[in-house]
């Protein structure tokens, strides 16, 4: 049974579950975006999953090139979820009683740095950073966990 996605005014609900995608180049570049609805967070590329589409990967390629203008038919999938609390602020996006949201890791690792075509109504600024001033300006915890790991794992961080 598919949950309920709209009110009883026909209001539709954003599904609690989405992707999140750190974009990074072999230099030690990352990505990272300045929300319009909230100007000192910024955060890698994210993006609710749709109902009725089961697919992370193919939210985490439409959101990537929604946001950024970016199109990769390839992502690492991480195989991790997170779980964590929907802010107060944007939970008149849910339906009542959301509280969480669960969320799917993926990265693309480019050349170098490209030029990105911001969507104007999510995001109004944009920036490469190196690993570690992107660890230190990342809002979100789950968004500088997979930074932290990735910068590890690459070499960028100790």
């Amino acid at each position: 049974m598919e949950p309920n996605t709209t009110d009883d005014a026909g209001k539709k609900y954003k599904r609690p579950e989405s992707v999140l995608v750190v974009v990074y180049t072999r230099s030690g570049k990352v990505l990272l975006l300045r929300r319009t609805d909230h100007a000192e967070f910024w955060q890698s590329v994210t993006g609710s999953m749709e109902w009725g589409n089961n697919s992370p990967l193919a939210t985490a390629q439409r959101e990537l090139q929604e946001e950024t203008g970016i199109v990769a038919l390839t992502l690492r999938d991480w195989a991790t979820t997170n779980r964590y609390e929907i802010f107060p602020q944007w939970r008149y996006k849910y339906a009542a009683g959301v509280t969480h949201n669960t969320e799917h890791v993926f990265s693309l690792k480019l050349p170098d740095v490209l030029p990105v075509s911001l969507h104007p109504a999510e995001h109004s600024d944009y920036r490469w950073l190196d690993f570690p001033q992107a660890l230190a300006q990342a809002t979100s915890e789950t968004n500088r966990a997979i930074i932290l790991a990735l910068g590890q794992e690459e070499g960028y961080l100790p």
